[in-house]
């Protein structure tokens, strides 16, 4: 693997990388909740009668899906990012595995 392919892109300053790095982390939180809160909390509420995990995990996943926001738009202000990476990336977070998806079209994006 040559150099050039094996850093994210050459005209990306050190903070740029950094509001990209913190991204794809928020990303893979929100993500990961959001995962939990339909593969765990919500079975626990509806089959076993746990309405407790629904109510924590939910929680979590709301403070998340705020910071990922946050962060999105911090970061397309800080990043040139292509136009429709903005209103992608927050329908993205409204979808099961979205910002998974989105992370991966976003960095091949910048790649080229």
């Amino acid at each position: 693997m040559s150099q050039a392919q094996s850093s994210l892109q050459p005209t990306l300053t050190k903070g740029q990388n950094s509001a990209l790095k913190n991204l794809t982390i928020m990303g893979y939180l929100e993500g990961t909740s959001f995962l939990l809160l339909l593969g765990v909390a919500m079975p626990l509420k509806y089959m076993l009668g746990i309405p407790e995990a629904v109510r924590y995990i939910g929680m979590a996943h709301g403070v998340l899906f705020i910071g990922y926001i946050l962060v999105l738009v911090f970061t397309a202000s800080k990043i040139k990012m292509p136009l429709w990476a903005l209103p992608a990336g927050v329908l993205g977070s409204f979808l099961p595995f979205g910002p998974f998806i989105f992370d991966h079209f976003l960095k091949k994006r910048l790649e080229k």
